[in-house]
């Protein structure tokens, strides 16, 4: 099991920048799939970034593309998601996840991760 913790929330203005860090534990998660999803007040627990294990490409929700970067430090067993051009819309929790055995088309699906972080809250004041 993979213990992750994620870190790198807080307040920020519309327009503005966070780089959101997931360090993981307990095994090394260089053979993992890493992804980001998040959760709006009374929203479901949605898709928003992830990589694959072997890195090269990120995979994004649609809504984010081209203002989020995902990356991974296999070194450092650190994921991480630099979130630039903030919009109100993106407030939520956001949680890191791992997954060991994540087909490609379905990266997208939050049922293929394995191990979640705590979360951390985003949110963005217009």
């Amino acid at each position: 099991q993979v213990q992750l913790v994620d870190a790198g929330g807080g307040l920020v203005q519309a327009g503005g920048s966070l780089r959101l860090s997931c360090a993981a534990s307990g095994r090394s998660v260089s053979r993992y799939t890493m992804g980001w999803f998040r959760q709006a007040p009374g929203k479901e627990r949605e898709f928003a970034a992830a990589i694959a294990w072997s890195g090269g490409r990120g995979y994004y929700t649609d809504s984010v593309k081209g203002r989020f970067t995902i990356s991974r430090d296999n070194v450092k067993n650190t994921v991480y998601l630099q979130m630039n051009s903030l919009k109100p819309e993106d407030t939520a929790v956001y949680y890191c996840a791992a997954g060991s055995a994540v087909a490609i088309p379905r990266i997208t699906n939050k049922s293929q991760y394995d191990d979640w972080g705590q979360g951390t809250q985003v949110t963005v004041s217009s």
